[in-house]
C-alpha cells in the first residue's frame, strides 16, 4: 500500500524524531523518539493535520528487549476519516514520557490507566495517581515479569 500523505509530512516536518513509517492493517504508523512526542502530537492536532480525536493510548510490554516498553497512541481525523497510529519506545531505566493531558483531556484518565498498570510516568500530568489499583498495591500488573500469584497487602477494613 502506497504510503499516506500525512506519513509523508511528519517525515518531513520531523526528520529527527520519526524514525520509521509504514501501513500496517491499513492503518498508517509513525514510530518516534519520545522526546519528540508532545510537539509531533501537536503538529498532528493542528490543521490542516486535524487529528483532533485521541481514540486510546496504551503500553505494551516487550520483555527481553531493549526499550523493554511501546506506547501506542490511536488519533482520529473526523475531516479526513482517517486513523492514524503513534509508536514511541520507552527503557525500563527512563520509564517517563511527556502527557497529552494539554492537548486532549481525555488523556487524563488514559495515562492514569497506563501508570497504575504499566508504571509509565506521565511528565506534566496534572493528577497521576492509581485509578485501578488502591494506594498500597505493589506493582504493576500488566507488566510480563509481574508475579501471577504475589499476594498483595491486605487492606483494613474500613468500618
Amino acid at each position: 500500500m502506497e504510503e499516506a500523505e500525512i506519513l509523508r509530512r511528519l517525515k518531513n516536518r520531523f526528520p529527527q524524531a520519526v524514525q520509521e513509517t509504514l501501513v500496517s492493517l491499513g492503518m498508517d504508523v509513525a514510530i518516534i523518539n519520545k522526546e519528540a512526542l508532545f510537539e509531533v502530537m501537536e503538529f498532528l492536532k493542528a490543521k490542516p493535520q486535524d487529528y483532533a480525536m485521541l481514540l486510546d493510548l496504551t503500553c505494551v510490554d516487550y520483555l527481553g528487549e531493549e526499550p523493554r516498553f511501546e506506547m501506542v497512541y490511536h488519533l482520529f481525523s473526523l475531516s479526513s476519516n482517517r486513523r492514524l497510529r503513534i509508536k514511541a519506545r520507552l527503557s525500563e531505566k527512563d520509564l517517563k514520557i511527556a502527557s497529552l493531558t494539554p492537548l486532549w483531556k481525555n488523556a487524563n484518565w488514559l495515562e492514569r490507566e497506563v501508570y497504575d498498570l504499566f508504571g509509565v510516568e506521565f511528565i506534566g500530568h496534572p493528577d497521576l495517581r492509581r485509578i485501578f489499583m488502591y494506594d498500597g498495591f505493589e506493582g504493576y500488573p500488566l507488566r510480563k515479569d509481574y508475579p501471577l500469584r504475589l499476594r498483595q497487602p491486605r487492606l483494613k477494613f474500613r468500618k
